[in-house]
């Protein structure tokens, strides 16, 4: 501890030379072992002032010698507090690093479950339309001619894209490549289109062209679209081994592999997500008139075949009959009325009034309400009568 004083000084009394003393708690404190006291004087460049420093050197060995020090000079005092020093507490420091890490925990976790979304968002927000490029439709979509394919693109992919989303789609079940060199004819096609969609299935990766050259034709598609759409059934990438899949892992930068899996066939399912994020953006238009044969189903297409790779199929609830919701019944259109005058007959036969004639009705106010999961079969709105 350093205490020092500044005194006025004159030789003339100078016999009058005060002296710092020291003590602790009230208790003067002398030279000893535990406090060592030394003193020193200074004066001014003209000698008209005096500084007397002391110096209290303090060994601390226990609690005991903590407390209040003071300094005293005639009339004078200065007091010193000496305390222990309180440790440091960590405390602030790992809660604050908990809260830290915790929020950047939760932003990942909302970027994982919304990224889709917020993505979604800023492109219908802030992108940019594909117009006047001219493209006469927003995606080809190439498939085979298997039951499972045809029904996938015609009652699933099609529809939500088009009646949903507004897309058009062009459709071809043909061989994408049946020779060495695509034709004119699929050159014009795809140019006409922004996207190119192939539904690559286990039927599809049968065809000649995929067992033989599937690189050649991969690197041709590449020529003809900018990063091809592939899709998938879950359950056929999952067991096949073709040498077409393992060319698509690695070619992920180039080309889009999407997964068609069991939960995909809601709309909020990450796969329609990934797919629009991937077709051009379009102005949203809502549906005047949806489907009658899916309108009522919770999304569920009833024109599946049983047991599907793409859906998981359930009973039919009430397999003898409907469930029971009716609607109106549309009847056939009114008679036709002509514009000429009638005229009388000459002929005494006589014949029923057209009103009379018993038209044939065709009730289709359930296409909507039946449940058609275990349904093989397709069904028509028009009959031959009818016709």
């Amino acid at each position: 501890l350093n205490c020092t004083v500044k005194l006025f000084y004159d030789q003339k009394f100078n016999w009058c030379d005060p002296s710092i003393e020291w003590s602790k708690d009230g208790h003067v404190i002398t030279n000893g072992s535990k406090y060592t006291c030394s003193e020193e004087t200074r004066f001014n460049n003209n000698a008209s002032e005096k500084f007397l420093s002391s110096l209290l050197n303090v060994s601390v060995a226990d609690a005991g010698d903590y407390g209040i020090f003071s300094c005293l000079i005639r009339k004078e005092s200065a007091t010193f507090a000496l305390q222990r020093e309180n440790d440091a507490s960590h405390m602030p420091a790992v809660l604050g690093a908990v809260l830290v890490l915790f929020a950047l925990l939760l932003a990942g976790l909302l970027y994982v479950k919304c990224r889709l979304d917020l993505q979604l968002w800023y492109r219908n927000k802030y992108g940019e339309f594909e117009v006047n490029d001219g493209k006469l439709y927003d995606a080809y979509v190439s498939y085979v001619s298997a039951d499972d394919d045809r029904k996938f693109v015609n009652f699933i992919l099609k529809p939500h894209l088009e009646n949903r989303y507004g897309y058009k789609l062009h459709l071809d079940d043909r061989d994408i490549l049946p020779g060495s060199e695509p034709s004119a004819e699929l050159i014009m096609n795809i140019s006409r289109c922004r996207r190119l969609i192939v539904v690559l299935s286990k039927a599809y990766l049968e065809q000649e062209w995929c067992r033989l050259n599937f690189r050649e034709a991969l690197w041709q598609l590449l020529d003809l679209s900018r990063r091809p759409i592939f899709v998938m059934f879950e359950s056929q990438y999952r067991e096949l081994s073709h040498p077409a899949i393992q060319l698509l892992k690695a070619q992920r930068k180039s080309i889009t592999l999407l997964l068609w899996t069991s939960t995909s066939m809601t709309p909020s399912s990450e796969f329609w997500k990934e797919l629009r994020l991937l077709l051009p953006r379009k102005v949203h238009q809502r549906c005047v008139m949806a489907d009658p044969q899916t309108r009522l189903q919770d999304d569920k297409d009833p024109m599946l075949i049983l047991n599907p790779d793409y859906l998981d199929c359930r009973s039919d609830p009430d397999p003898e009959g409907d469930l029971g919701v009716r609607t109106p019944i549309y009847k056939g259109p009114p008679p036709p009325v002509s514009a000429l005058p009638k005229t009388l007959k000459t002929n005494h036969s006589v014949e029923p009034p057209y009103e009379d004639i018993e038209r044939c009705e065709v009730d289709i106010a359930d296409l909507g309400s039946r449940n058609y999961g275990t349904r093989t079969d397709f069904y028509c709105l028009v009959t031959e009568e009818d016709i």
